[in-house]
């Protein structure tokens, strides 16, 4: 029977794969604790090691991992900039869940889009207070505007139709041109200069890199126009905290709606409520009137949480069974 070790677990997390596991009856353990060079001694005995966007697979970790015979590292998400797949010992897979509900996270950049151009929160704020004043609660129509989407992926591209749907002209950068969608959806493949320079509002859909880390920096936000909004569902360090507070503060970015933050790991899908560990970036940016923040919540559907439960454990009998896998990382 194989043996997993999950790290990270909530309370959603064992009852998704409990469920799914009446079908496949491996041992499966749950912890709540994350995946470091600490904690990975814990996996001696286990074939497979399941673990989310915040654990850490450095490379100290994985050749913990392999030395306690881990035979396979399991992704319950697309992203894999957690784990150092350069010095991935020899032995050890990893594999991940690539497509699991472009739209649930499309729908969520709009949702956060919507809530900060039109002050959902400050108006849902004063409502439940009986104040149903209009001050300082001036929007603006997204119809008319122009779009900047940087990563035209499937996540991408599902956002680009709804902003289409909106009325907006779109412009576009991946390293990867997909020109026959550019085509049928009606964008345009511009450089990161001009996207900069003409976008109203700027969504970001790309994985992290060495390449684009803090690609969104004070130089490109240099470049924008005086209050552009700016849209992160992807990851955290796509984007320079301390210059994206500057240019909050100074109103050169008129607002920003953030699902991931740069330094996330100890707070995000945690309840911090009665701790006293603060992030001083982090609590600047929920100080201000117009910035939105969610806590990684973009891809919780259940659409995509029974996707992402499915193709694991598809993933993990593969592997196991057959010793191949469609969705090896490398």
């Amino acid at each position: 029977m194989v043996k997993i070790l999950f790290y990270d677990t909530k309370p959603y997390d064992k009852k998704l794969f409990e469920d799914y596991n009446k079908d496949y009856g491996f041992e499966i353990r749950y912890l709540e604790t994350k995946l470091n060079s600490e904690t990975a001694p814990l996996a001696a005995g286990y074939d497979a090691v399941c673990i989310f966007v915040n654990d850490i697979a450095d490379k100290e970790t994985l050749e913990i991992l392999k030395n306690c015979g881990v035979k396979l590292l399991v992704l319950r998400c697309a992203g894999f900039n957690n784990v150092d797949i350069q010095n991935l010992p020899e032995g050890l897979k990893v594999v991940r869940v690539p497509r699991y509900s472009p739209y649930a996270v499309a729908e969520h950049a709009v949702a956060l889009l919507l809530s900060v151009d039109r002050k959902i929160y400050k108006s849902y704020q004063r409502t439940k207070k009986y104040n149903f004043t209009l001050n300082g609660l001036l929007g603006f129509d997204i119809h008319g505007k122009t779009v900047g989407v940087i990563g035209t992926g499937k996540i991408g591209k599902v956002f680009i139709q709804i902003m289409k749907g909106f009325g907006t002209e779109v412009l576009a950068y991946d390293v990867y041109k997909d020109e026959e969608a550019a085509k049928e959806l009606g964008f345009k493949y511009v450089d990161l200069d001009e996207l900069y320079e003409k976008s109203d509002i700027i969504s970001l859909h790309c994985p992290l890199t060495k390449e684009n880390e803090n690609m969104i920096n004070k130089e490109a936000m240099d470049k924008m126009k005086d209050g552009v909004v700016i849209i992160n569902t992807s990851r955290g360090k796509l984007i320079n905290s301390d210059d994206l507070i500057k240019a909050l503060s100074s109103e050169k970015i008129g607002g920003v709606g953030l699902d991931v933050f740069d330094d996330e790991g100890d707070f995000f899908l945690n309840d911090m409520s009665n701790s006293y560990y603060r992030s001083p970036e982090l609590s600047i940016l929920l100080s201000m009137p117009n910035v939105v923040i969610t806590s990684h919540q973009a891809f919780f559907t259940k659409e995509a949480l029974n996707k992402i439960g499915q193709v694991t454990m598809d993933n993990i009998k593969s592997y196991f069974e057959t010793g191949e896998c469609e969705n090896f990382v490398q």
